[in-house]
């Protein structure tokens, strides 16, 4: 990622991210997917907020995305503003096989519309399609999700899963067309991710990267002396990790 010059760095610029969405819709692991190109099954539940670092190239600008990754649990709720403050770009998510985090990510996109920065880009992400296509296979039966449980059982279809041998469709409780209409209406970008396969996450990110402007941004940070004025802290994290090994990118595509 060293260009070595310094226009370059003055092309670089720190964009802060936060996900919000309700518990065990698989946000910590749409950004461990993003940031390392991993996925654990049975990660932890996330307490208040993790912070973990990208770097996304687009053309000849570099974005350092700068995310919070918030926890779903409602006792965590009155933090949230304090994550969002300032936020350039957040990402809410929901379970496409659960109708009540569409409604719960319904209700952070107000609160972000109406309290947040009010040129935030804002991603609607319906996480878990590898639960809803053909190929996904259902081993066994899955324990219901509580509210404590991991905010990323990407693995299971949660509160879906009592009849053994569905169809995988059957499971898919909020249709595209539903979300994706919802998130036209309300100003958004739309994306339906697998944090498990993979799918959609890097486009989602690189989307976002497009929306922000990144111009803007660097002008106002040029009487604060700091790129972005993200106001996130640095060194923290991993960053600079090549996620896409196996798919190719495109000339437009966000090449971490």
């Amino acid at each position: 990622m060293a260009d070595g010059a310094s226009g370059a760095a003055e092309r670089s610029v720190q964009v802060k991210l936060v996900l919000l969405g309700e518990a065990a819709v698989g946000k910590s692991s749409v950004v461990l997917r993003f940031v390392s190109n991993e996925f654990q099954a049975n990660k932890e539940p996330t307490i208040g907020a993790a912070f973990l670092t990208q770097k996304c190239r687009l053309e000849d600008r570099v974005l350092r995305y700068e995310i919070w990754d918030t926890a779903g649990q409602e006792r965590f709720h009155s933090l949230a503003p304090m994550y969002y403050r300032n936020a350039q770009a957040a990402v809410v998510v929901y379970d496409v096989t659960k109708a009540s985090s569409l409604e719960k990510a319904k209700t952070w996109v107000k609160e972000l519309q109406r309290q947040a920065n009010p040129n935030i880009v804002i991603a609607l992400a319906g996480n878990k399609v590898d639960l809803v296509q053909p190929s996904s296979s259902s081993s066994g039966a899955a324990t219901p999700e509580t509210e404590d449980e991991a905010d990323d059982a990407t693995a299971t279809p949660g509160e879906n899963a009592g009849a053994a041998g569905s169809e995988p469709e059957t499971l898919r409780q909020v249709p595209r067309e539903e979300a994706e209409a919802y998130a036209q209406e309300a100003g958004l970008l739309f994306f339906e991710t697998s944090a498990k396969t993979g799918d959609g996450i890097v486009e989602m990110f690189t989307e976002i990267a497009k929306k922000i402007p990144i111009d803007q941004i660097l002008a106002s940070s040029r009487g604060t002396g700091r790129p972005g004025a993200a106001g996130g802290r640095t060194g923290a994290g991993q960053e600079g990790v090549n996620l896409d090994e196996n798919a190719g990118k495109g000339k437009e595509a966000c090449n971490c």
